[in-house]
């Protein structure tokens, strides 16, 4: 059953800025795109600031550069009803993001609004109290993961900064989400990937009509090539999503903490379990709470997030579990591919969220994965990827080790649906095969 959005009933209190005014759609900047309450790309190392534009590394100290915003003149109250009279999907939160405020009036394929599904079968299972446990479900995008919600952000950017071709370097979801987002927008799509993904993925990227090239290799050595690409005559006018436009791409991935908690009735959750792959999806998870909590649209109140990794792909686990602040890059060995990632770029970041919220990362073997997406889909009803088998696992054993809390609210993410990773579960198959008989019915003993 999916949990109902509920309108708060008490006063929320107002930021330390804001005034009572109505809501600008586009506040002042230097800036001459039109990128809504977004005012200047900000290093999160050594906090310099540049104009609005398709970078990612700072000028200053090669720190990855992130969205800065002017929220100052917004009404809590204000804020909270214009979203929630906004559209069933992540441009609701259009106050809060880069894009322009008539983004919901352009061609995109309009993600978000994904289903939070009390999940008291697999409580129970897992010896959590009921009412506590929640998947955030975001197989229901329309190419089947989260992707879609980072896409969509960066399609927005594209058309600012007038790129012709969008791209990107993926596991395979992010191929299939760029391949559907371009050609409803109108763009050229030409994406890579590694060769040896899984063959439902790399159909699916490939139906929408776009490009799509194979590169012998991991997803790490696809990625540096997406960079050399970059700096080449030959990639002029390509907008890569997740390089030369990361930095409004990966601000999609707030918009799962927006919902979780609008979903929640405006409350944080004690507890979330987030799966790893570069660490962006959870460092924005945490963004995103903070970012509520500053606008006064949820109670601050302590909250613990708990990364998730395959073991044979873990090394942001490997660096939480030995008490690392630097994490050392490993060669990716897991069917839970769309989390294969040697090098995540925000690693370090998310031993510094889990850390200071008093969460962890931890990591789970293949088999474990396989266990977990079959305990998911017997117990809820929902088919997860190996991402979701990952996360679902990794709850298991953070409760089983004492370090996650069954007693509180806690929201597990499954990001992609398992029909993309069929191969994980091939082994799953008849029950039985019979004669179209009562008698060979009741042989079978089916008939109890």
């Amino acid at each position: 059953m999916a949990a109902q959005t509920v309108a708060s009933t008490t006063n929320p209190a107002k930021t330390d800025t804001t005034a009572a005014e109505p809501i600008p759609t586009n506040p002042a900047s230097a800036n001459t795109v039109d990128l809504g309450p977004a005012t200047a790309l900000s290093c999160r190392e050594c906090g310099h600031r540049v104009p609005l534009g398709p970078v990612f590394a700072c000028e200053e100290c090669f720190g990855p550069l992130e969205i800065a915003y002017d929220f100052s003149a917004y009404d809590t109250e204000e804020l909270r009803k214009r979203i929630e009279a906004g559209p069933a999907n992540i441009w609701r939160y259009a106050p809060l993001l880069p894009v322009p405020a008539d983004v919901a009036t352009k061609p995109n394929i309009n993600p978000g609004w994904t289903k939070l599904v009390q999940a008291d079968n697999l409580a129970r299972e897992l010896g959590v109290d009921a009412g506590k446990l929640f998947v955030k479900d975001d197989s229901g995008n329309p190419t089947h993961s989260f992707k879609d919600r980072v896409v969509a952000q960066a399609i927005e950017a594209a058309r600012a900064f007038d790129f012709t071709t969008l791209s990107c370097s993926s596991t395979g979801n992010l191929a299939g989400a760029v391949g559907a987002a371009a050609a409803r927008a109108g763009f050229r799509s030409c994406v890579f990937i590694p060769h040896d993904l899984e063959q439902g993925k790399i159909v699916m990227a490939a139906v929408y009509g776009g490009e799509l090239v194979g590169i012998e290799g991991n997803y790490d050595d696809v990625n540096r090539f997406c960079s050399e690409l970059i700096g080449d005559p030959a990639g002029e006018g390509w907008g890569f999503v997740n390089v030369n436009l990361r930095p409004y791409y990966a601000e999609g991935s707030k918009t799962l903490a927006y919902e979780i908690c609008e979903q929640l009735g405006w409350q944080l959750p004690d507890q979330l379990v987030v799966p790893i792959a570069s660490g962006s999806q959870l460092t924005k998870i945490d963004k995103g709470l903070q970012e509520l909590i500053k606008l006064g649209l949820v109670e601050d109140k302590p909250y613990k997030i708990f990364g998730a990794q395959a073991e044979g792909c873990s090394p942001v686990s490997a660096a939480y579990k030995a008490g690392h602040d630097v994490v050392r890059p490993q060669k990716p060995n897991t069917i839970a591919k769309s989390l294969a990632i040697g090098n995540p770029a925000d690693g370090p970041y998310v031993l510094d969220i889990a850390r200071r919220t008093g969460g962890a990362v931890e990591d789970v073997t293949d088999e474990q994965c396989v266990d977990a997406i079959k305990l998911l889909a017997r117990t809820e009803g929902i088919f997860a990827e190996t991402a979701g088998g990952v996360t679902v696992g990794v709850t298991k054993k953070l409760i089983e080790n004492g370090l996650l809390d069954p007693t509180l609210t806690t929201v597990v993410l499954n990001t992609g649906d398992g029909l993309k990773t069929l191969d994980a579960v091939a082994g799953t198959g008849l029950t039985a095969t019979i004669r179209p008989s009562l008698e060979s019915f009741r042989e079978a003993g089916l008939a109890s």
